[in-house]
């Protein structure tokens, strides 16, 4: 099949406009920066500098479009921003470019793995999922000039994501485009495929307006060089948004509603050696589950069927410690209610789990759920004598291993899906839970190792696109906060504050609907993925064709 050729809306000899003589001073330069690989003598070093300073300020623009920020729209002129700058460059420039706007934007944003750990492992983990984002703009680059541009260059930005969220060390999905929409009218797409295709959405809005832009600059008129597809293009993103929320999920079978509680004890001080304390730690989730049983007895709270502890909340092993079994219990029967305890686990083959167990009253441990993916360079260190060269705080990393099972327990008829922590950014887990049964997502979390900073309302961003995603409400049960409750469209009904204790009690309306997103689960990410390889492809003929072209021109 022969390739297609090149937009001629995006041919340099169509867009050069009037000759470099009477280009008009900085708006011809503008205009050749934004048409030409070269921009002349004398203004290429001015160009590369504004071309620098526009990918690493559009990675800072990203950056704000995050949490704890509620600036969601500051995603678009991040994009508008990346795509005139990797517009017709070669994958090397593309690369380069790529790599600051990842600086930029990540750099900021994983600032809080540095707090106790020093600046030098949250420089390297920067850098090398930067290169991450590098590679994904080299792609883009690649395909900028082809027809629609914008449709695949959002495309091979989703791509990158799939594969930095994968590898290595199982991936780190932690800031894609799509976490960092909750409060944004785009959210309800991730109903109908995900996270991934909520990315492409914000992605593709932001891209098309700078094409638009670009576009316009070139042309000095708002009617040549074919302004209406990025025109359309970010018209259709950003009204995708409010058409997907008209897709009703699957209906289900009725369901019921219960009375759900969430219990924040907090730790004894900020930083790594809150763990030295692990029994303060639990006697403050105890001390804090018998308050709530007085306000319950006092009738100023409703009775809880299931109450939700965080991860970490009993990391004395109670099958083996019979003093944290007895505190466990003596709270769950005060509380009248079963527990799910986070805690960690020696298993007879010496390994360790990170574990959650439903505890009730008088009998114990009733299920068990370990967690399926455990975290690199905290609960386990890859390649520890490597690393130790970096910080000396691998000696203080885990040991644990990963768990099997459906991330999903039974509490009181109640089916959970029981999603610690880290968990929560990937979306193999989640989906893994709710095809388990779980009418109800649970978030047991410990954030203390990161202090005061915007990490745990990352993660909890993650959990209220996760809401929206599967359609289910979400208890959000962190150590040292934030804790929260969340409804099923997203929005925060509850929440405490960090480092103080706190009690949530919510009465949602489990859920058995299905989504489109819930039953397609990766497809949609996979369909982008091979639409970005294909699109790769057919730019590398493309560029090749043209430069066999001219150099036959030339003889």
């Amino acid at each position: 099949m022969a390739a297609p050729a090149l937009d001629p809306s995006a041919d340099p000899a169509a867009e050069a406009g009037p000759a470099p003589g009477r280009a008009g001073g900085q708006a011809g330069r503008l205009r050749r920066l934004l048409t030409s690989r070269h921009p002349g003598p004398g203004a290429t070093p001015v160009w590369r500098c504004a071309r620098v300073a526009a990918a690493a300020g559009g990675g800072v623009l990203l950056y704000l479009s995050f949490p704890p920020y509620t600036t969601w729209w500051l995603a678009l002129p991040a994009f508008a921003l990346l795509g005139p700058v990797l517009w017709g460059r070669g994958a090397r420039s593309g690369f380069g470019y790529g790599f600051l706007f990842g600086m930029g934007f990540l750099l900021p944003l994983l600032s809080w793995t540095s707090i106790y750990v020093g600046p030098v492992p949250w420089v390297a983990l920067t850098v090398a999922e930067s290169a991450f984002i590098g590679l994904a703009a080299a792609g883009m680059s690649v395909v900028s000039r082809l027809p629609g541009a914008p449709l695949w260059t959002a495309a091979v930005w989703v791509a990158g994501e799939a594969l930095r969220g994968r590898v290595p060390f199982g991936g780190l999905p932690w800031g894609r485009v799509g976490f960092g929409q909750p409060d944004g009218p785009l959210l309800p797409i991730a109903a109908i495929g995900g996270e991934p295709l909520l990315s492409y959405a914000a992605v593709l809005a932001g891209l098309a307006a700078g094409e638009l832009v670009r576009r316009l600059v070139v042309h000095r008129s708002p009617v040549k060089g074919n302004p209406a597809m990025p025109a359309l293009a970010v018209a259709a993103a950003l009204a995708a948004g409010p058409l997907a929320g008209l897709v009703p999920p699957t209906p289900g079978t009725p369901q019921r509603t219960i009375t759900v509680a969430a219990i924040q004890g907090n730790v004894p001080r900020l930083g790594l050696d809150f763990n030295a304390q692990r029994r303060a730690v639990l006697d403050n989730h105890v001390k804090v589950t018998r308050q709530l049983a007085d306000e319950v007895a006092a009738g100023t709270r409703p009775q809880p069927d299931i109450v939700i502890w965080p991860e970490n909340s009993s990391d004395i092993n109670p099958l083996r410690n019979p003093d944290a079994a007895a505190a466990i219990d003596s709270a769950a029967r005060a509380v009248g209610a079963p527990v799910l305890v986070g805690t960690v686990l020696s298993n007879p083959d010496a390994t360790t789990t990170n574990s959650s167990l439903v505890w009730e009253a008088g009998t114990g441990p009733v299920a068990r759920n370990d967690k399926r993916r455990v975290q690199p360079f905290g609960e386990y260190i890859p390649w520890r004598g490597f690393f130790r060269l970096f910080s000396s705080y691998v000696d203080r990393g885990g040991n644990f291993v990963d768990g099997t099972g459906s991330g999903a327990v039974d509490m009181a008829g109640v089916r959970v899906g029981d999603v610690i922590c880290w968990e929560v950014a990937f979306d193999d887990l989640v989906a893994d839970s709710i095809d388990a049964g779980a009418t109800l997502l649970a978030v047991p979390s410990n954030n203390a190792t990161f202090g005061l900073s915007d990490m745990t309302y990352q993660q909890l961003a993650m959990s209220r696109v996760r809401a929206v995603e599967h359609d289910r409400p979400v208890v959000v049960a962190t150590t040292s906060g934030v804790s929260a409750m969340i409804a099923p469209d997203g929005t925060v009904t509850q929440r405490t504050g960090q480092f103080e204790p706190g009690i949530l009690v919510d009465q949602p309306t489990l859920k058995d609907t299905t989504t489109l997103a819930t039953r397609w689960r990766s497809a949609p990410e996979w369909v982008l993925v091979a639409l970005s390889v294909g699109a790769v492809v057919v730019g590398v003929v493309v560029r090749r064709r043209g430069r066999r072209g001219r150099k036959d021109e030339h003889g």
